[in-house]
């Protein structure tokens, strides 16, 4: 199968597989990952679908060259949630994982994308899904991440929170369950902006672009602000619909996106080609 490539302002499209594209990508020439590849046994007309006991097997190969592409200093966000088979939630995510910690990848956190708008469901034994994981994958201890640019609002707890602030509230008070997380509540005095948490309440995509599973460009925008710089690169190695390399673009950040499916793929060309002469109008 020929490899397709369409070059763009800010970045390149490719069509095909990526465990045949990657290798081609020079060493640590990608500062953030984000990515949702095809979940196991799903998409199976798009993708083909693979089977939760194969999935560990079939993701690794792909993981060790996003590794070896990626900046020492990047990060790698990985979208996925288990499914149930035969009644129970198969453990094929969390085996991902433990087989990525032992490649090298180091776990530094989990966020959980809460899908605010999900619709009711019923099921005999379990309630609709309204969160999915993003895991965070980094080589090093040490990276890259700019929590000022995702700050929130304070809040109205504020008001009534630090109004009267006691003694304890003046020094960190270190976790009484020797976590390591310690806090000082004086420290938030005066502030109309704080850190956010790992939870991110955002809506999904409810116009499916073309496209089975597309998750919101709010998802990877945050990423994007929390871990990268202008310039940067920003990669995503399933693309399906184009969202993070129209997330990267609009932020102003370098992409490569690499999609298997010939109508998705030319249908990121085309979203991503009219979202650029909708910027050229706007300036």
């Amino acid at each position: 199968m020929t490899t397709k490539k369409t070059e763009l302002a800010r970045g390149e499209l490719y069509e095909g597989d990526c465990r045949r594209i990657l290798p081609s990508l020079p060493d640590e020439s990608v500062h953030l990952i984000v990515t949702s590849p095809p979940y196991a046994d799903r998409r199976r007309r798009s993708y083909g679908g693979i089977h939760p006991d194969e999935y560990v097997e079939w993701f690794l190969p792909i993981a060790e060259e996003l590794r070896r592409v990626l900046n020492e200093r990047g990060s790698f966000i990985l979208n996925i949630k288990e499914l149930a088979v035969n009644g129970e939630r198969h453990t094929y995510v969390l085996e991902l994982i433990l087989a990525l910690r032992r490649q090298g990848w180091l776990w530094t956190e989990e966020y959980c994308w809460h899908k605010k708008n999900c619709y009711p469901g019923k099921w005999p034994n379990r309630f609709r899904d309204a969160w999915e994981r993003c895991l965070h994958f980094t080589k090093r201890r040490q990276f890259n991440m700019y929590q000022e640019e995702v700050m929130v609002p304070v809040g109205d707890w504020a008001d009534r929170r630090l109004g009267k602030l006691t003694e304890t509230d003046r020094v960190r008070d270190e976790s009484r369950s020797d976590s390591g997380f310690g806090k000082r509540v004086a420290n938030w005095v005066g502030r109309d902006k704080v850190y956010p948490t790992n939870v991110l309440h955002m809506a999904t995509e409810c116009t499916n672009k073309g496209h089975s599973a597309a998750f919101p460009l709010e998802l990877p925008s945050w990423f994007i602000r929390l871990f990268t710089r202008s310039d940067d690169t920003v990669l995503d190695p399933f693309l399906g619909s184009g969202t993070t390399a129209q997330a990267a673009k609009q932020l102003d950040r370098r992409f490569i996106g690499i999609e298997q499916n010939e109508e998705y793929y030319k249908l990121c060309v085309e979203r991503l080609k009219d979202d650029e002469q909708l910027h050229l109008k706007i300036r």
